[in-house]
């Protein structure tokens, strides 16, 4: 077990850094937290799954409309086509749990039928930000308790690369959409996975009034300690992490197919007004 003070220095890799007074096995736990992309073939049992969603719903939701849902995906050929869809990523093939995380206002829409009431705000982009912000509020409580039974997860973007063959695949209704994917597994140890360094709090935690010169300082301080975590694993990264993120938001090309999601989204009945 790593202690607080290593536990703090890998999470910003920075070996000079204290951990702060305060301190529970909330925070210790959630510190631990790696994506992990290697698991054994053992299954995730019902009991587990339960408990997991049980976690995932006690998460904050907006006006208690719980406007998300999850396909659990077991079956080997439907992760296989997942694993297809999402870019050839193999684990999400390999691990024995798919978790696809979705943005549900199917549900919300029949309940305005049986009620017979309007639902005309249905169609405006903050109920689709309802649906994407609850789905990742529920499947962040989610990876912490799979962590708290010895599993592993990575979340998976790719879902969003080719949205229609996914919803297609799942049999979403209209008023659905997949967000992101959550693999699920128990690691396998024989390829482990690590403790990736954030960015300093100074970048991210603005006092009163934000700034954005003030970051400056320590994303150089990040670049430098993401080279030696690239080194340390033996990536082969070009250039800085400033200049890998650049590269990833350098035009529509680089989106993997997601620059179309507003069209994809608005057939999908999302008007996004």
């Amino acid at each position: 077990m790593l202690t607080s003070k290593q536990l703090f220095a890998a999470r910003y890799g920075d070996d000079s850094l204290p951990a702060p007074a305060a301190w529970s096995p909330v925070i210790e736990h959630l510190l631990n937290h790696r994506s992990v992309r290697a698991f054994l073939p053992d299954p995730v049992d019902d009991d587990q799954l339960a408990a997991i969603v049980a976690a995932a719903q006690s998460a904050s939701s907006s006006s208690n409309l719980q406007v998300w849902s999850v396909v659990a995906v077991r079956e080997p050929a439907r992760r296989a086509k997942l694993s297809e869809l999402a870019a050839g990523q193999a684990q999400v093939a390999e691990a024995p749990l798919q978790l696809v995380w979705i943005a549900d206002l199917a549900r919300l829409e029949r309940l305005t039928e049986m009620t017979e009431r309007p639902d005309g705000a249905l169609d405006y982009l903050e109920a689709f930000l309802m649906g994407a912000i609850d789905a990742a509020l529920a499947a962040q409580n989610a990876e912490a308790a799979a962590e708290s039974l010895g599993l592993g997860v990575v979340f998976i973007g790719s879902m969003r690369d080719r949205p229609q063959e996914v919803a297609e695949l799942l049999g979403l209704p209209p008023k659905t959409a997949a967000v992101f994917g959550m693999c699920v597994g128990k690691p396998d140890p024989a390829r482990p996975a690590s403790i990736k360094p954030r960015l300093p709090q100074s970048v991210v935690l603005h006092h009163e009034r934000y700034s954005l010169d003030a970051q400056t300082s320590g994303i150089e301080t990040y670049n430098a300690a993401m080279a030696r975590f690239y080194e340390r694993q033996k990536m082969n990264v070009r250039g800085t992490w400033a200049v890998h993120s650049s590269k990833r938001v350098a035009g529509a090309e680089t989106l993997s197919g997601r620059d179309k999601l507003a069209d994809f989204l608005r057939a999908r009945g999302f008007d996004l007004k």
